[in-house]
């Protein structure tokens, strides 16, 4: 089993509800369990301000998908949750799943790249992301305690546990 990390997003149609039922989703694939879950954070949007508060989390999951594999699974929930993929990259969506880590593997392809190229910026990652696996070491060398050193709350908030 390959341990792999993503990261969950929503900020339309009932948020709280989409994470979870994404939550139970991810639960039940084929060939992977889900093994920890990060406490539910309310977190300011990326990008356009004009959209409302994102509720975010993060799981650690052991798989025998493949990068690929996991990521079509990742997309197939997205889109049974209405996600719809625009040219505005940081615009309000319903469903939110970004493989963060997978092993300690460095992956470039047109279609994925981890680890994922935002994650070490982005408060709403980090933070959950330590809270479930603070020892956490990136495939580059870089501790993720080390990271939180240069990253700000910046409105991240803790909201509560998640329901699985």
């Amino acid at each position: 089993m390959i341990e792999t990390y993503v990261g969950i997003g929503s900020n339309l149609a009932d948020p709280l509800a989409q994470v979870s039922v994404a939550l139970q989703e991810l639960s039940v694939l084929q060939n992977t369990q889900l093994v920890k879950c990060s406490s539910l954070y309310a977190s300011r949007p990326m990008g356009p301000q004009d959209q409302p508060p994102y509720v975010n989390s993060v799981v650690k999951l052991h798989t025998k998908l493949s990068p690929l594999a996991l990521l079509d699974e990742c997309q197939r929930i997205e889109q049974h949750h209405g996600r719809l993929r625009k040219d505005n990259r940081w615009g309000p969506r319903t469903l939110d799943l970004d493989i963060l880590l997978y092993a300690q593997q460095t992956i470039n392809l047109a279609k994925l790249v981890v680890p994922h190229y935002g994650m070490r910026q982005r408060e709403f990652v980090l933070y959950p992301l330590f809270e479930i696996s603070p020892g956490l070491v990136l495939p580059c060398g870089t501790t993720l305690a080390s990271l939180l050193d240069d990253c700000p709350l910046n409105g991240l908030a803790k909201i509560g546990a998640a329901a699985q």
